[in-house]
């Protein structure tokens, strides 16, 4: 089975080139998620066999990610605010919760966007509460891309080193991750001890 989708996303991005993982990196960050594990790796491979390039795959993704992050931070600039404070109770969301939850955006939105790229399960939904928040353009633009770019380089370092073995794929990309939560967390650690200075 993991064979059979190998191929067809190897198929798939060698047909639709850039485009190709620019429009599926769209969906990773949109409402409909589709895991970006299983698009930039092979596609970095295909770069190692030097059918495509290994930097314009990295920036065709960041691309992608960014785009799909701006379709749901508009979203719910528009529709996400207002649509909470009507149907939130309904969800045990009260509208007292809803505006701590943006004036912590306003605040801290730098540091949770840059993070909430590089999570797992958490990267696709950051721009919501930015959205929500009415957060900068610019600077939500700026910590969106940068997030992005680290994790989609992180994932064609591991395509273009590892191939097409999408078991040794997922196992790099898991382990990966225990790095990206240590590096969060001394982040954080950092920007809380910068903050207190400031205070």
């Amino acid at each position: 089975m993991i064979g059979q989708l190998v191929n067809f996303l190897l198929n798939a991005i060698g047909y639709g080139g850039y485009t190709g993982i620019f429009l599926l990196m769209l969906l990773e960050s949109s409402f409909f998620p589709f895991p970006s594990e299983v698009v930039v790796p092979p596609a970095a491979y295909l770069a190692s066999k030097g059918k495509m390039n290994v930097y314009f795959v990295v920036i065709f993704a960041t691309l992608g990610s960014l785009t799909g992050a701006w379709l749901n931070y508009l979203i719910s600039e528009k529709l996400g605010y207002p649509f909470l404070v009507k149907y939130g109770k309904y969800f045990l969301l009260s509208k007292k919760n809803l505006d701590r939850v943006c004036k912590f955006f306003e605040k801290h939105g730098e540091i949770s966007t840059f993070i909430g790229r590089l999570l797992p399960g958490i990267r696709q939904y950051i721009s919501l509460p930015a959205g929500m928040s009415r957060m900068n353009p610019i600077t939500f633009t700026i910590f969106t891309a940068l997030g992005a770019l680290i994790w989609v380089s992180i994932l064609a370092f591991i395509g273009y080193s590892v191939g097409n073995n999408m078991e040794l794929v997922k196992r790099m990309v898991n382990r990966s991750y225990v790095y990206i939560l240590i590096f969060s967390t001394i982040l954080i650690f950092i920007y809380i001890k910068l903050r207190r200075r400031k205070m």
